[in-house]
C-alpha cells in the first residue's frame, strides 16, 4: 500500500462514530474503524455483530455509533446471519429488484467468545458455503463484556475470574487455539492475521483484500482489553507491537491456499517482553516461576517455526 493511498484511509469519514461506551484504550473499536476504512466510500455495508463488548457499547436500542445498517446478533449466529443477507442480496439482485450502483458488502464483527467458541459452528457454516462475506475477530483472549472469563483464545497462564491464579493454580493450563490457520484449512479464498502497527498498513491491507475478494475471508485481529489484560490505556500500541515483534501474534495471510508472511522480526525478542506489560502475566515474573516463561516461549517458538514452515513451501 502506497504512502498515497494510506493517508487516504485515514482520512475517510468514520464508519463507527465517536460517542459509544468503549472503555478507553479498547482494541476492538480500533480494529472496527481500521477495518471500516478499507471501504470505498460509494459502497454501502450490512453489518453483523455478535453479542460481546462491542454490541452492547455501540448499540444502546434506538441509539447506535454504526453509519452502515447494523443487525445485532445472538452470541452463537453472526455467520449464519450475515450469510443469510448476503443471500437475499443475490437473489435480489438477480431479480433486477436492486439496482446496479447498489452495491454492499458483508462484514460481521465477534470477539473470541463469539468466534472461537460459541460461534464457530455459524463461521465455519457460513465460511464453508462460500457466501461473499467477511467475518471479523476482534480477539481479546477472554470473555470480557461477562466478567473476563477464559475462553479458547485466551493463551497459557493468563489469569482470569475462571482461571484463577493462586496457591495451587498458575492460570489457564492449556494453550491458546490457533483459529487462523483453522479457517485457513476451510480452503476458503483469504485468510489473514493482523493487528495495529504504528502505522496501520497491515490491518488497513488486509481489510481491503478481504472485503474485495470474492468469497468468504476471514480477518483474526489482536485487540487488546485493558480490563483483562491489566495494562496501561496508553499501552496499546505497544503491547501490539511486542505482540508481533516476539512472534506470539505473527502477521500472516493465506490467499487461496497459499501462505506468505507480512513481516518476520529482524530479531526476534523474547516472549518476556510482550508478558511484563500485563497485569494478568504479573505471577510469571516471581521467583521460582521462570519455568513458565519457558514454557509459554517454547509454544510461541514452535508455532512460529511450524508458520515459516508453512510459508516456505509455498
Amino acid at each position: 500500500m502506497s504512502e498515497h493511498s494510506l493517508k487516504n484511509m485515514m482520512e475517510k469519514p468514520e464508519r463507527l462514530t465517536p460517542g459509544h461506551r468503549m472503555c478507553a484504550g479498547c482494541g476492538a473499536t480500533v480494529a472496527v474503524r481500521a477495518v471500516l476504512r478499507a471501504l470505498k466510500e460509494e459502497d454501502h455495508a450490512v453489518i453483523g455483530n455478535a453479542t460481546g463488548c462491542l454490541e452492547v457499547s455501540s448499540f444502546m436500542y434506538p441509539y447506535t455509533a454504526w453509519k452502515d445498517s447494523y443487525i445485532h446478533n445472538t452470541f452463537e449466529n453472526a455467520g449464519a446471519t450475515l450469510s443469510g443477507v448476503e443471500t437475499a442480496y443475490r437473489v435480489l439482485k438477480r431479480k433486477g429488484k436492486l439496482g446496479e450502483k447498489d452495491t454492499y458488502k458483508f462484514i460481521t464483527f465477534g470477539g473470541d467468545g463469539g468466534t472461537y467458541d460459541i460461534g464457530f459452528q455459524s463461521l465455519s457454516g457460513a465460511m464453508e458455503r462460500g457466501h461473499d462475506m467477511v467475518y471479523v475477530c476482534y480477539d481479546n483472549g477472554a470473555y470480557m463484556n461477562t466478567g473476563i472469563q477464559r475462553s479458547s483464545a485466551t493463551p497459557m497462564f493468563a489469569d482470569t475470574t475462571t482461571t484463577p491464579v493462586g496457591k495451587n493454580s498458575d492460570g489457564k493450563v492449556q494453550c491458546r487455539k490457533d483459529l487462523a490457520s483453522i479457517l485457513a484449512s476451510h480452503n476458503i479464498p483469504y485468510v489473514a492475521q493482523t493487528t495495529f502497527t504504528r502505522d496501520f498498513k497491515d490491518i488497513h491491507r488486509k481489510a481491503e483484500r478481504a472485503i474485495y475478494t470474492e468469497g468468504p475471508a476471514f480477518l483474526n485481529v489482536m485487540a487488546p482489553c485493558p480490563r483483562g489484560w491489566r495494562y496501561d490505556m496508553s499501552d496499546l500500541m505497544e503491547i501490539c507491537r511486542l505482540a508481533v515483534e516476539t512472534c506470539y501474534w505473527p502477521l500472516f495471510e493465506v490467499r487461496n491456499g497459499k501462505w506468505s508472511l507480512s513481516y518476520e522480526p529482524k530479531k526476534k525478542l523474547p516472549i518476556e517482553d510482550f508478558l511484563r506489560l500485563q497485569g494478568r502475566f504479573r505471577h510469571l515474573f516471581k521467583p521460582g516461576n521462570e519455568y513458565l516463561i519457558e514454557q509459554f516461549q517454547k509454544t510461541v517458538d514452535e508455532r512460529w517455526e511450524n508458520l515459516q514452515f508453512l510459508c516456505s513451501k509455498m
